[in-house]
């Protein structure tokens, strides 16, 4: 075997390794850093966020906020998982796309930090949207925008994120606009399709009171099994101020081709 050709399998052969051994969480920060993002660490009610941010110094005072996915909350359907980060960002490759000044805001025990303390596998599962989640992740955005000066916040989601986003735009008042990507908006209704058994330790967006005032974005997925357009798009319809566009896309893939196009809608929001 000539030896350029057996190095190159040794550098193959190492990469595999240090893939398999590398935690969600370190892939997590490896695929923001090829993106130039700043890595932090926000505190907030109790827990440590793990967060990315993208701050360019001459933009204005509107943040762009992104919510990721619930990740891997079960292993195989049937166990809590050890670690619930999500294994592909979605929104990570969206904010990459996004000049305006961009968080990505991590959730309470995800990227690295399931054995926290006051962290339990509840609060990726049943509990994945419930109060205390949802009031971490508010105060430590609410902190972050009195610390950099931001006035206005958009709140962009996918899955589970679009889930939060709605949560918390209702306690952020510097909501402008909320844009959800395939979101879980009644989580009753999406575990009664699927035959999951239901978050009862969550807060269900479709039973909450609308907060009106903020323009609202909402993009299902043609063919997306997941959340399917049919499960909310006419309840979604019904919200003030809300559009709802079926785009070509699956739960997972296809938001990076339309997304440049929902920039541009940003890009006029009043």
């Amino acid at each position: 075997m000539p030896v350029e050709r057996l190095h190159l399998l040794i550098k193959l052969s190492l990469l595999l390794f240090l893939a398999a051994c590398s935690t969600p969480a370190m892939r997590l920060h490896d695929q923001a850093m090829t993106f130039g993002f700043q890595p932090l660490e926000i505190e907030a009610a109790g827990f440590k966020l793990s967060s990315f941010s993208h701050l360019p110094l001459s933009a204005g005072k509107r943040l762009h906020v992104y919510l990721e996915g619930d990740g891997r909350p079960w292993e195989r359907g049937l166990f809590p998982a050890a670690d619930p980060t999500t294994r592909t960002s979605t929104v990570l490759t969206l904010m990459a796309s996004d000049p305006e000044p961009a968080l990505y805001l991590g959730r309470p025990c995800y990227n690295g930090h399931a054995d926290d303390p006051g962290c339990s596998q509840n609060l990726w599962t049943g509990a994945r949207y419930g109060e205390r989640v949802i009031a971490s992740m508010t105060q430590a955005l609410t902190e972050f925008c009195t610390l950099n000066g931001y006035r206005e916040v958009v709140l962009i989601g996918h899955s589970g994120g679009g889930t939060l986003a709605l949560l918390i735009a209702e306690r952020l008042p510097q909501t402008v606009a909320v844009v959800t990507l395939a979101a879980n908006y009644d989580i009753d209704i999406w575990a009664d399709h699927h035959g999951y058994q239901r978050l009862s330790d969550s807060l269900n967006p479709a039973k909450r009171a609308v907060k009106t005032g903020i323009a609202e974005w909402h993009l299902l997925g043609q063919r997306d099994n997941n959340i399917p357009p049919e499960l909310f798009q006419q309840a979604l319809r019904q919200r003030p101020n809300s559009k709802v566009e079926i785009v070509d896309a699956d739960h997972g893939h296809g938001w990076q081709t339309i997304w440049p196009q929902m920039l541009k809608h940003l890009e006029h929001l009043p």
